[in-house]
């Protein structure tokens, strides 16, 4: 079967990078929601570890569990508990909500600054601080989330502006209701990389820890690696005469003689039907004709096939992002760690 291949070195160099936004270590909160963006939820989590990372941010209860020795702090985002956690943080993002989440459980009250999905609008502060106080929960913090940090516009700016406001209207607020002093963030990969005076209590970082972070000219960051590559084995070889097809519907019409080689990776493993005759693979290998299921037929007699090694070279090709290409990798294709400098 095929197999991912993490890059331990280039994880650690990114990490780096960001680290010199946040100034520490302890303001990087590793994003690891669907399976660490498809790099494997278990073996990112070990490895930010190992490099001295103390929190984490997930989607579900679940995720949460799994990594909760590896980290001081982890937020989730997307599921109310059914009991609390000393550790795990809970996100409200709904007013109706909060009457939901067990008492004394830890939360942190989401704002809708301009992204019109989750949270609570600035005009009802008053009244969430009421109710998380009558339900009897534990408000640590007040976030918000960015909607174009990757993108040349004015709307960073007045999102940036329109927290300030929430966080100057919830410390007073904290005070009223006698909750403590509360922390705040923000910050994704791009607006945390935008920053040059970060100043806020951690930040989110998603997709720049893996590598494939994508900017505009004007805001990109040098120096960024991708942590994935994915590898497929041979499982048969074959001469193609000139004008023999190949594959479903016979989609790809052999110009000239040549060696064909199907490999063990498939749309059912998560490779995009989009990338479907054209394909060039990392090593240089012709994909020829449609993807199927478990199946992928390439121009090359090679053993092991590198069949990308930068997930926004095959997002451009599928004309999609990195983040699809990424996280539609199966959770059960194995996944290695390695130790390896360019």
């Amino acid at each position: 079967m095929a197999y991912i291949i993490l890059n331990k070195n280039h994880f650690f160099n990114n990490l780096d990078i960001i680290s010199k936004s946040t100034k520490t270590r302890d303001k990087i909160a590793l994003v690891l929601k669907d399976n660490a963006y498809g790099h494997g939820l278990f073996e990112m989590a070990s490895m930010a570890k190992e490099y001295c990372i103390n929190k984490a941010v997930v989607r579900t209860c679940k995720e949460a569990e799994v990594i909760e020795d590896f980290f001081e702090y982890i937020l989730v985002l997307g599921e109310i508990p059914t009991s609390k956690s000393q550790k795990i943080r809970y996100t409200i993002n709904d007013m109706k909500s909060i009457q939901k989440y067990p008492k004394g459980t830890k939360v942190e009250l989401k704002i809708d600054t301009g992204m019109h999905r989750n949270g609570i609008v600035e005009s009802e502060l008053e009244e969430a601080f009421a109710k998380i106080k009558d339900a009897e929960l534990l408000l640590e913090c007040v976030f918000t989330h960015h909607r174009s940090a990757d993108e040349l516009t004015s709307e960073w700016f007045w999102q940036k502006e329109n927290f300030k406001k929430a966080k100057d209207k919830s410390r007073k607020l904290a005070h009223e209701f006698g909750f403590g002093a509360l922390r705040f963030h923000s910050s994704n990969s791009a607006s945390l990389l935008r920053h040059t005076d970060f100043d806020e209590d951690m930040a989110r970082v998603g997709i720049a820890a893996y590598g494939c972070l994508e900017l505009p000219d004007a805001l990109h960051v040098k120096g960024l690696k991708p942590v994935l590559s994915l590898w497929a084995n041979k499982i048969s070889q074959r001469e193609v005469k000139a004008g023999d097809r190949i594959g479903y519907g016979g989609d790809y019409k052999a110009p000239r003689d040549c060696i064909a080689s199907n490999y063990d990776f498939g749309y059912g493993d998560g490779f995009f039907r989009a990338c479907a005759n054209g394909y060039v693979s990392a090593s240089g290998a012709e994909l020829l004709g449609r993807i199927s299921m478990d199946n992928s037929t390439f121009a090359t007699s090679e053993e092991k096939l590198l069949v990308f090694d930068n997930a926004t070279v095959v997002a451009k090709y599928a004309k999609t992002i990195s983040y699809d290409v990424l996280t539609a990798l199966k959770p059960n294709i194995k996944r290695e760690i390695i130790e390896h400098s360019d």
